[in-house]
């Protein structure tokens, strides 16, 4: 075994990798065929997923898709600036490496303690008892050879840049690959669970689609439409889900309620019947027939581009919890906590403007000429800003995500049982936790935001000239065929200039106002131009 250990060290000095290296062979002694194939299958690889983003991309434009193409260009820039960041640590390793500082300078604030790097250091030769050499030529041939490289080295030294200052390197060049595939990974975790999130939040909202679907039947039905209706508020399904009941005039007791309320049925029929009526009587009266489920679809793939990126504050966030990471303090445990704390606020804070809206009306009428509705408005939420709600949502999704990919990047680098992963019993809470967030998340309070959000004083100005603007284009479309169809029977090519002009001149006039819905011209008070 001795004879083995011997031998194994003196390969490893012969091909200059030191003690505990490994084989390193510049480009210069490196195979031409092996250089070619890698850049060939590097390269394939890049096309093909710049192809598939490509196609993907026009794919979402040609369905008009154009907020989901946003966040697909968004997917792009984030890339792009992995790409940068890679391109940076690799270009810089080589100074990174040769900034030199005391030995003492890193022995604080780490991840694992120096005993248990020098308990995992004294493992290593375990791995080399496999290798023996009987005979006792062979023995004495290894000596020999052990003995010329130790001779070999002691002449001309082979010591690092930092070693022949008694100095160590601020960050060894392992160290810089490991965080720079760590970096990788949470950016890829992070989109691919934003996606799935919003995939599969969407898919529950695309369920209130036959809502929708029968209210509309309903408005086309002019027997009930003209006929007059009275509406008892204290009767009303709305009201009596979120008003009625035992603790109606507790403030606690209501909070309590939009806690557990977001648990099962966060949003009802009823609930989503007054609240899209609440939207259509503010934003746009004259157009009862308002497709307000697609509207709060396109708004939420409007929001999905900026859930999918990561901004500056994020990567603050990582900065610090990696500062953090520092053994005994199970930073990674602790901070497992806080996104569950902010998911379970904001969906307690959804669920509880719901129940202000049910509580304004109820408290101010007891019957109603016509049907029940609610007002929107701003102050119903936090500062009066509904979109530190999506701030939040995107801050919780983050941090879920850099969670899972912490564990897995750590199991897979240094292994389970390393010290950085820590003890069972605070891994297993952080699985569960990341679990739980991912479902709700999906299940509940995307939901709940994408409806609610929409019960604020502004609207996006941004998905309804979308829609306007088809709807117009459209509706001139259709004006020219028609004179002209009318200018070919009468066989005029006078009557035919003059029907295209007429056409443009009115749909000139047309865009000129300010229309409200894509299928009503009437004009709209408030919007929201940042949105």
């Amino acid at each position: 075994r001795k004879e083995g250990e011997r031998f194994v060290r003196f390969r490893k000095k012969m091909s200059g990798g030191g003690e505990g290296g490994e084989d390193e062979t510049t480009l210069e002694f490196t195979p031409t065929w092996v250089v070619a194939a890698v850049c060939t299958i590097i390269v394939a690889i890049s096309l093909a997923a710049e192809r598939l983003l490509h196609y993907g991309g026009k794919y979402l434009k040609r369905k008009d898709q154009k907020p989901l193409y946003e966040a697909l260009q968004k997917i792009k820039e984030e890339l792009m600036l992995l790409g940068f960041i890679s391109l940076l640590l690799t270009v810089s390793q080589n100074g990174l490496t040769k900034i030199c500082v005391p030995p003492g300078v890193l022995r604080h604030m780490l991840p694992c303690t120096l005993k248990e790097k020098d308990q995992k250091e004294s493992q290593l030769p375990k791995s080399h008892s496999a290798f023996s050499f009987p005979g006792i030529a062979r023995r004495l041939l290894a000596d020999r050879l052990l003995a010329e490289a130790e001779a070999a080295e002691e002449a001309h030294p082979k010591t690092s840049f930092c070693s022949s200052k008694s100095k160590v390197p601020l960050l060894s060049l392992e160290a810089l690959h490991h965080l720079h595939i760590f970096i990788f990974v949470l950016a890829v975790v992070h989109v691919t669970f934003s996606v799935l999130t919003v995939v599969f939040g969407g898919a529950r909202i695309r369920q209130w689609k036959r809502w929708e679907d029968s209210i509309r039947k309903e408005n086309y039905d002019t027997s009930k439409v003209l006929k007059p209706k009275f509406t008892q508020v204290q009767n009303h399904e709305f009201i009596k889900g979120r008003f009625s009941g035992f603790g109606k005039d507790s403030a606690l007791i209501g909070w309590l309620q939009s806690f557990f309320k977001q648990f099962y049925g966060s949003v009802t029929k009823s609930d989503y019947v007054t609240l899209r009526l609440g939207f259509i009587m503010t934003h746009c009266k004259t157009n009862p027939k308002f497709d307000f489920h697609k509207y709060m679809i396109r708004a939420l793939e409007d929001d999905f581009k900026i859930v999918v990126g990561i901004s500056w504050y994020l990567w603050l966030f990582v900065v610090i919890f990696l500062l953090l990471n520092i053994n005994g303090w199970h930073t990674y445990f602790w901070i497992a906590f806080i996104p569950v704390i902010l998911l379970l606020s904001v969906g307690t804070k959804l669920e509880h403007v719901i129940t202000q809206l049910a509580h304004e009306v109820a408290e101010k009428h007891a019957a109603i000429e016509g049907d029940l509705v609610v007002k929107p408005s701003d102050g119903h939420f936090w500062f009066h800003r509904p979109h530190i709600v999506l701030f939040l949502i995107h801050f919780i999704l983050f941090q879920n995500a850099f969670e899972i990919a912490f564990f897995f990047w750590i199991w897979v680098t240094y292994g389970f049982d390393s010290c950085i992963m820590g003890q069972v019993r605070y891994i297993v809470p952080r699985l569960v936790i990341g679990v739980f967030i991912q479902v709700l998340c999906s299940y509940s309070t995307l939901p709940l935001y994408a409806v609610v959000t929409q019960m604020g004083t502004h609207y996006k100005r941004a998905i309804f000239n979308e829609h306007v603007q088809v709807g117009l284009v459209g509706w001139a479309e259709k004006v020219k065929k028609k004179k002209a169809l009318k200018a070919e029977s009468q066989g005029s090519s006078h009557d035919q200039e003059g029907s295209s002009t007429s056409a443009g001149i009115q749909l000139g006039s047309v865009f000129q106002k300010k229309a409200s819905t894509p299928e009503d011209n009437a004009s709209v008070p408030k919007a929201e131009g940042s949105n």
